[in-house]
């Protein structure tokens, strides 16, 4: 069973930046494919990133490309996703999600198929 922790959500102004970080219990980084997802209230929860296994490939959705960075450290069994030049309309829930699949294409699997969940961090953006 793996277990992961994010922290680093909080409250910020409209054009700063905020990394939130996953840590995952077991090192099992390198076994793992890593994704970021976030959900606002009444609406259902929506990809955001992904990182590969190998931490070859990302994967960004429209609503965050060009913003977001997702990156990944081994050593520290964590994956870290940068947000920069940040909305109102980021303001949400993020989730960490992984799920063991050793394929670079898994990059654009579906929430549905993720395995472990994190309990999620809040961030508020203010205009």
């Amino acid at each position: 069973q793996v277990q992961l922790v994010e922290s680093g959500g909080g409250s910020v102004q409209a054009g700063a930046s905020l990394t939130l970080s996953c840590k995952a219990s077991v090192r099992a980084f390198s076994s793992l494919q890593w994704g970021w997802f976030r959900q606002t209230p009444g609406h259902e929860r929506e990809f955001v990133a992904s990182l590969s296994w190998s931490g070859e490939r990302t994967h960004f959705s429209d609503a965050v490309k060009g913003r977001f960075y997702i990156s990944g450290d081994r050593a520290a069994n964590a994956v870290y996703l940068q947000m920069n030049s940040l909305k109102p309309e980021d303001t949400a829930v993020y989730y960490c999600a992984a799920d063991p699949c050793y394929s670079d294409e898994c990059i654009t699997r579906p929430e549905s198929e993720y395995k472990y969940w994190g309990q999620g961090t809040q961030v508020t953006v203010s205009s």
